[in-house]
Order: C-alpha cells, then structure tokens, then sequence
C-alpha cells in the first residue's frame, strides 16, 4: 500500500528512501572531524550522489554543528530537488528542537529527527526516568516538532533492545502527536537479522496508524551485520534506511550506503526495491570522505575498496579477462571505477587544469585556491614522469580541502645522514602569520615534528605514523597519515608530497587543524530527568 508523506507525497512501493547520517553520526566517530567548509563540500557531493534525506548535524550541540546545519539548509536546502535538510535532537529536550527548527528553517524542505531511549537500560541508567515519563517525553517532543516542520521523524534508541509491548506504546504515541517517519535503531549493533524482520513486522502489525507513517531503520555494525540487518528491515516493511559513506559511525559504524544501494541494484531480482542514487558518483563521494577525515578504507572494503575489482588469482584472472561476468557481480564503472591514464603534463594549461578538475568532481573552486592547486600541479609536473589522476587528487585535496585551516605548511628544508643529528627548518603560517622554527630529533620525520611542536605548542600525543604510495613507481607521491591523540579525542591528518617527509609534515600539520575543530566541539549529555 502507498504512503502519503508530507516531504515525498506519494510514496512508490518500490521505492527505498536514503538517509544520509554521515555529517551527524558519521561524524562522531572517534578520529572524525569536520569543519564547516568541509561540511559544506561534503553536503555538496551528498546531494549530487543522490540522497532523499541528509542528517546534516546536531544544532545544540554546538555553536559549530547549528552554524553548520544552517548553512546546509540554506546553500543546499534551498535548491530545486534539495535533500530533505534535517537536524538531529533529544525528545526530551525543549532547546534541542527549538535549535533543530531555528537551523534547518531555510530548506525547502526540512525534518527534525529527535530521538529518547526506550530500553529498560538505557531508561533505568542513562536516563533515570521512568517509562511513563518517557512516553511523556515523546508526545511533548513530537508535538513542538510539529510547530517547526510537518516532516518530523522520531527515533527509539536502542529501539532492538526494548521490551516489545513498550516499543509499540511508544511507537503509538509518537505517531499520535505527529511523527511520520518512525525509526528503530539497533543502537549498540546487537540483532541479528532475524531480530529485526521481528521488530518491524509486529510494530506494522501491533501498532494504531501505522500504515500511515514510514518506518525506519538505523543499524549498527559492531557485529558486522549492519547492511544485512538493513536488508532484513526493508523485507519486513521499512522504506527508509539510515546510512553513512563508507560506513563510518560510532564504534564499527553504521550501515554502508554503498553496500546497501549496490545490494538492492545488483540483487533487485530478489529484493525488487530502488533508490535514487547515481551509483556512478559512489566512489567519488567515498575518496572525497576520506579525503576530509584522513581515514583511508581498508582495501578488501566492498564497492569502494581499491582491491573490490582486483584479480590476482591465475584462474579469477583468466575468467575475467573472457567474460567479466565470471568473477565480478558488478561492473567497475556502475559505481565510478576507471582506469587512470596520463591526463596533465608539465605543458598542460591553467584551463585544461580547472577542466579537469571538474571532471574528478570538484566543481567550481575560488581563483586564490586554483593558483595555488596549479603552482603545485606545475612543480609536480616538474618532478614526476607521469601525472595520474591520483596525483592530482592528492594535491588538490591539499590546497582546496585546507583552505580555511588556522595551521597551514609554507616550507621544509631538512639536512640529514648518518653524521649528523637530522636538522629540520620549518615555516608554517599560523592564524595568518607566518612564523619559523629550527629543531632538531632522532630522525628527519622526528624533526619535522619538534619543529612543529615549537612554533605550535600543544600536548597531542602521536600515535599512528603510516607511510603509502598515491601510485606507483620511485617517483610516486608519498602519502602520509597521522593519528593525534588529546584528552581522548583522537584525529587523523593526511598529507602528499614526492618528498615523505614534506608529506609528514603536511599530514601532522592537518591533523593539528583537525584536533582544533575537536577542541571546539561538546556533545550533549543524556537527558537527565
């Protein structure tokens, strides 16, 4: 049977609404950080890849996350064909939906998501609130996000955990005061996907008004079972499934948006259901998140992995290379896989430049950015033999991804061997001025690193130093990656360079950058009755 939803009208049977979570959820996983305009290149992508709702953050959670939900809702949420806007808040708390309504309020279209545990646990030692209180708390939550918006979705969290009979009374009274969209998280990554067809189908079957709203699921993978437990959900009756790029979240992540949109085109003879997005801009979207985060996925990751479409095997090999079909479900380019060749040279010009990139998705970037990104393109030219789109990437991402750090690179010159202390000369502009440093350390990197310290002092411990190749050969850029840990609050930089250890230093200069918006970020407390 259609729904009929304030946002979506009529609902088609087939189709599977995508709801984004990685600026919200995705972005509190530990080592995750993001700044406005890199909340605001990633929006961008989001929409162009496709999705129906983007969580673009948690507005009372700090000056930050509501300046960057309301610059969403208004450089994005105003658009023609816009992703619903949404803005995350507790149920219970008044000032957290008011904030939600007052950031989203520029979008076309916009949702306030709130959210109360239901499970004895989470009611007995987080909340310490009684059941009725809770269900109180729900009717109250829903009825003044009605106030703000007729797309309102309300969340039981740790939904899978909950006493059956109060999930539905809780379910019932949040249809009553005005939810349409009901979401039931498996919080903690505990169901199996048995669990879940269960939970759905006796919500859909139990509760009053039912037929009425969308109902929702937002699966943890801390056993790995995430997208499978998704699957289950939207057999049972869910149209809606929250997700991240490339899985990220808090602990082992959330449901792969990648994972599950693949799943339901590669296997609609067995699931029959679709989505909006353009499978083609996946891997884009994948690179451009890792890019923001520093965090790299691991090879074997399905769809975006760099081995998802690699053959080493003779005989996988062989199958391949006469019928593709043998050894791959999928083709490489349904989700943006190409091969790179030789696209930019030394003699390539400033046009040919900002064409392409277009081309690797990076749409209009400002004139200040663009010199800087060619100066750099050029004296790569300079040094490599060949230019790869991956090169470029890289260097790019390294001027227009860092344009509005406090801490940015100016220049490194080292002296090193086996008779001398490793000596390094740094220049870094901070907060606009530029400032100098000579250190000494027990190696270049080590160096580099105390020069650092010494122009910008802070108590960050490192705690992951890795070293890859962009591609391939002795004149490859190196990309480097840093892992910074302050008060619990870890952050991974990334920096490329043909010199490694000008690499070091850009990466742990973009993870002090990253650790800086971490400082400025508080979560909320559990709600306190």
């Amino acid at each position: 049977m259609s729904i009929t939803h304030p946002s979506f009208g009529t609902l088609d049977d087939n189709r599977i609404i995508i709801f984004d979570t990685t600026l919200r959820d995705g972005e509190q996983s530990p080592g995750f950080s993001m700044n406005l305009q890199e909340k605001l290149r990633m929006a961008e992508a989001l929409a162009e890849l496709g999705v129906d709702v983007m969580e673009a953050g948690f507005p009372i959670a700090s000056p930050g996350d509501f300046e960057s939900v309301q610059a969403i809702a208004e450089s994005i949420g105003r658009r023609d064909n816009a992703p619903v806007i949404c803005g995350l808040a507790r149920t219970g708390g008044r000032d957290d939906i008011m904030r939600a309504g007052e950031a989203t309020r520029p979008a076309r279209r916009k949702r306030i998501h709130s959210f109360i545990s239901t499970s004895p646990l989470h009611m007995r030692v987080k909340l310490r609130m009684a059941p009725e209180a809770v269900l109180e708390a729900i009717v109250a939550g829903n009825t003044l996000a009605r106030q703000y918006t007729d797309d309102v979705e309300w969340s039981a969290e740790d939904g899978s955990r909950t006493e059956p009979d109060f999930l539905c009374r809780s379910v019932e009274a949040a249809i009553k005061a005005g939810a349409t969209t009901i979401n039931i998280p498996d919080t903690v990554g505990y169901s199996l996907p048995e669990d879940m067809a269960r939970i759905f189908t006796m919500l859909r079957e139990r509760v009053p008004g039912a037929e009425n709203v969308i109902f929702s699921a937002h699966n943890h993978n801390d056993l790995g079972l995430a997208v499978a437990n998704t699957i289950a959900a939207i057999r049972a009756g869910v149209r809606q499934v929250e997700c991240t790029i490339n899985g990220i979240g808090e602990r082992a992540g959330n449901a792969a948006l990648e994972e599950i949109v693949m799943a339901l085109r590669t296997r609609h003879d067995a699931l029959g259901w679709k989505s909006g997005i353009e499978t083609p801009k996946i891997l884009r979207t994948s690179k451009l998140l890792s890019t923001i985060t520093g965090f790299d996925v691991q090879p074997n990751k399905a769809i975006v992995g760099r081995n998802a479409f690699a053959h080493e095997s003779g005989i996988h090999q062989d199958g391949v290379l006469k019928d593709a079909a043998t050894y791959e479900i999928m083709t490489p380019e349904s989700v943006g896989w190409s091969n790179s060749s030789l696209v930019m040279g030394k003699h390539s010009g400033r046009a040919a430049f900002r064409d392409k990139l277009r081309a690797l998705g990076y749409g209009e970037i400002g004139d200040n950015q663009l010199n800087d990104a060619f100066r750099r393109f050029k004296d790569l030219a300079d040094r490599k033999k060949v230019v790869y789109d991956d090169d470029l990437v890289a260097l790019v991402d390294d001027e227009v991804m860092r344009g509005n750090d406090r801490i940015r690179f100016l220049s490194l010159d080292v002296h090193t061997g086996s008779k001398a202390k490793p000596r390094a000369e740094l220049e870094l502009e901070i907060d606009g001025v530029s400032r100098s440093a000579v250190a000494t350390g027990d190696g270049p990197v080590d160096a580099t690193f105390n020069a650092i310290r010494e122009l910008f002092a802070h108590e960050a411990i490192l705690r992951l130093y890795s070293v890859g190749a962009v591609t391939e050969g002795t004149d490859a850029q190196a990309r480097v990656t840093v892992r910074l840990e302050e008060n619990g609050k870890m952050v991974d930089g990334q920096g490329a360079d043909t010199d490694t250890i000008v690499a070091s230093a850009r990466a742990y200069v973009h993870a002090l950058n990253k650790l800086l918006v971490k400082r400025a970020r508080t979560a909320p407390q559990a709600l306190i009755a």
